[in-house]
């Protein structure tokens, strides 16, 4: 696995810090790049990188299965989901 080390590690793409906390991939098809990003830095990361690289378009972002599945969860805990 490729990484454009926007994330501050040394290219892995693990959380090396030795922190319990969760990761979230991130992927950039532009620039051929997937990392993965402790979720407390996620929206710093994606600007940085889609600032730096792409002149602040939307361009890299969550990987797609991941998103969905998140956006899937917030829609029902939110009861959107309760008339299907």
């Amino acid at each position: 696995m490729t990484t454009d080390g926007t994330d501050g590690s040394d290219g892995t793409d693990d959380a090396s810090d030795g922190s319990d906390e969760p990761t979230v991939p991130i992927v950039c098809e532009e620039c051929d790049t997937q990392t993965r990003v402790p979720l407390s830095k996620l929206a710093d990361q994606l600007d940085r990188h889609n600032e730096t690289r792409h002149g602040g378009k939307d361009v890299a972002g969550v990987e797609p299965g991941i998103a969905d599945r998140i956006a899937d969860l917030a829609a029902e805990d939110m009861g959107l989901l309760d008339g299907e």
